[in-house]
């Protein structure tokens, strides 16, 4: 009876067994797969394949400042025929938007966009790489970054942490803001509570203000609960995007803070390093891609969104008095004198900024200052 049973069971143990065999072989592939992508092995040309992550500092998608590191991406793909893909992420969804610097930093991703301006805790030359009160233009800001050093320098600030940066996009001269009570004097500013970063911000505050940074996602709210009292954000174009004109009454001109905003595209040094040069001067040409496609999109948009702003939500359109923006242009020239000399790196930093801005300012008088005034004849 026993050996009966035996035999009887042989070969459902052998089936059981062939069966467990072939279901632990297709394990075996679907985790070999798995690690194929994961350790970004070769693709179909034999090539190696690499995946980024790259985290921002805007809303997902945003007009402009959003969509820059998709176009970026997008370009770094194409380039590379897939050999370079690249995830881009809005802020708060892989890391919060201040948290953009020290994930790549870390390499907790291997790319990031956002400002320099928001890193001065850390780094104080680095708001010279974004923008400065009556400071240097976009264009002035490319020909310094390109073509008079400031690159080079930038890099050499950053390398302490791990990172390779690059120019990602500029917005042009920024708007004042958006305030929901009138600036008539300097008397005016005192004690107001404004969104303004950067050098903006310590200008604001030495004129009696009082300056908070906060990611792009808060401001509406934080304005229409009275957190704050007046915001900058970017120009009418992102402006209109965000819904200010339901907010705030008044619209100012001209952004005194922010003549040419710069923006950043950051790269975790290994991982930057790890890549092939033709990979590596691709990333660098769609930077540089990204840098001119922002400048040349805001200029497209702009006026068509600011008309929208004025004629159809009624937004009053108002310019600084004159002896406000003096008091800031004078309270800027001292703070930047003094930030300029509080380490060596930044006073490096500081007199190739200056001494370029210089320069370009005085060809300009004779050249795109007189230009568009005689146009205005």
């Amino acid at each position: 009876m026993k050996q009966a049973t035996k035999a009887n069971t042989s070969p459902l143990v052998i089936l059981a067994l062939l069966a467990a065999l072939v279901a632990m072989s297709w394990l075996y592939v679907g985790e070999r797969s798995k690690d194929k992508r994961a350790d970004q092995q070769s693709n179909a040309t034999g090539q190696q394949v690499f995946h980024w992550k790259l985290v921002t500092t805007w809303p997902k998608g945003f007009p402009g400042l959003g969509t820059a590191p998709e176009k970026f991406a997008a370009m770094v793909n194409k380039m590379s025929q897939g050999r370079l893909q690249i995830k881009v992420y809005g802020a708060g969804e892989l890391v919060p938007a201040m948290g953009v610097f020290d994930a790549v930093s870390t390499g907790s991703a291997e790319a990031g966009h956002g400002a320099a301006y928001y890193w001065k805790g850390k780094l104080a030359s680095s708001i010279f790489f974004t923008a400065v009160p009556f400071g240097m233009t976009a264009q002035e800001m490319n020909g310094w970054l390109y073509h008079g050093g400031g690159l080079a320098l930038w890099r050499e600030a950053y390398a302490p942490f791990n990172l390779v940066p690059m120019a990602g996009g500029n917005t042009g001269v920024q708007m004042a803001g958006w305030f929901n009570k009138e600036i008539n004097s300097v008397a005016d500013v005192k004690g107001l509570k404004m969104r303004i970063p950067g050098s903006g911000g310590e200008v604001w505050n030495r004129l009696g203000g009082t300056s908070v940074t906060l990611p792009g996602g808060e401001l509406y709210t934080s304005l229409q609960t009275g957190v704050i009292d007046a915001t900058e954000w970017v120009a009418p174009y992102n402006d209109l995007a965000f819904g200010f004109h339901e907010v705030a009454k008044y619209y100012y001109y001209p952004g005194w803070h922010e003549p040419g905003s710069t923006l950043e595209l950051i790269i975790n040094k290994p991982a930057f390093e790890a890549l092939p040069d033709d990979l590596k001067a691709m990333v660098e040409t769609a930077a540089r891609y990204a840098n001119a496609d922002m400048l040349d999109e805001y200029t497209a948009r702009n006026n068509a969104a600011l008309r929208e702003l004025v004629d159809v939500h009624d937004v009053q359109l108002r310019k600084l008095p004159d002896d406000v923006i003096r008091e800031l242009h004078k309270a800027s020239d001292a703070y930047l004198e003094e930030l300029g000399n509080s380490d060596p790196l930044t006073k490096k930093v500081y007199t190739s900024w200056k001494n370029f801005m210089e320069g370009a300012k005085e060809y300009h008088h004779i050249s795109e200052q007189s230009y568009i005034n005689l146009r205005d004849l």
